[in-house]
C-alpha cells in the first residue's frame, strides 16, 4: 500500500496582518530603491547639512526594525539600550559595504515578517521602556510596533530620497 505524502497547511494570513505586511513591503522597497546603482563612497557621502548618509539610514532602519521586534515578543527587556556607540548606528564606517547592509536588512525584514505572520496575537502589549519621548506606563501592543515600523521606514525612505537626489540627482519617484 502506498500513502500520499501529507500535506501541512499554514494558517491563513489574515487581512489585518497581510495589509500591514504588504505596506511595509512597499516602504522597504523605496527605501532600498533609493540606494540603486550607488557605490560604498556614494552610500557613505553626507550631502546635506545633516550628517545622515543612505548606508546610515539603511543601517538605522534596520537596526530599529529588529529592536522594536524584540520589544514586541520581549518588552522592553529585550530591547538594546542604545548607549553603545549611539552615533555610529547612523553611518557605514570603515568595511562596511552597502551591500553588507542591504543583506542585513533583507534579513531582518525576513525575520520581521515571520513574527507579524506567526505570532499569536497583535494585542499582545508591553510597557514602553522608560524615555522622555514616552507616557510614563504607556504600552504598546505588537499591532502598534508594527505601524511605528512603516512609520519610521517611510520617514527615512523620505530623507533617503533627498540625499540620493543631493549625491546625483536621482529620485525614488518622480
Amino acid at each position: 500500500m502506498t500513502t500520499e505524502p501529507t500535506s501541512v497547511t499554514e494558517p491563513a494570513l489574515s487581512q489585518e496582518r497581510s495589509d500591514l505586511l504588504a505596506k511595509l513591503a512597499t516602504h522597504r522597497h523605496f527605501l532600498r530603491y533609493t540606494v540603486r546603482d550607488l557605490t560604498d563612497d556614494q552610500a557613505r557621502l553626507q550631502p546635506t547639512a545633516s550628517e545622515l548618509s543612505l548606508g546610515g539610514l539603511i543601517k538605522h532602519v534596520a537596526d530599529t526594525e529588529e529592536n522594536w521586534m524584540r520589544f514586541a515578543v520581549g518588552g522592553a527587556d529585550a530591547m538594546e539600550d542604545g548607549s553603545a556607540d549611539w552615533a555610529n548606528r547612523f553611518r557605514m564606517v570603515e568595511g562596511e559595504t552597502l551591500a553588507g547592509l542591504l543583506d542585513r536588512y533583507a534579513e531582518v525584514a525576513r525575520r520581521t515578517d515571520e513574527l507579524v505572520v506567526s505570532l499569536p496575537d497583535l494585542d499582545q502589549s508591553h510597557p514602553l521602556p522608560v524615555a522622555p519621548w514616552f507616557e510614563p506606563g504607556a504600552t504598546w501592543s505588537v499591532r502598534l510596533v508594527v505601524i511605528h515600523i512603516i512609520a519610521e521606514t517611510a520617514q527615512h525612505a523620505g530623507h533617503a530620497d533627498i540625499l540620493r537626489e543631493s549625491i546625483d540627482g536621482s529620485r525614488t519617484m518622480g
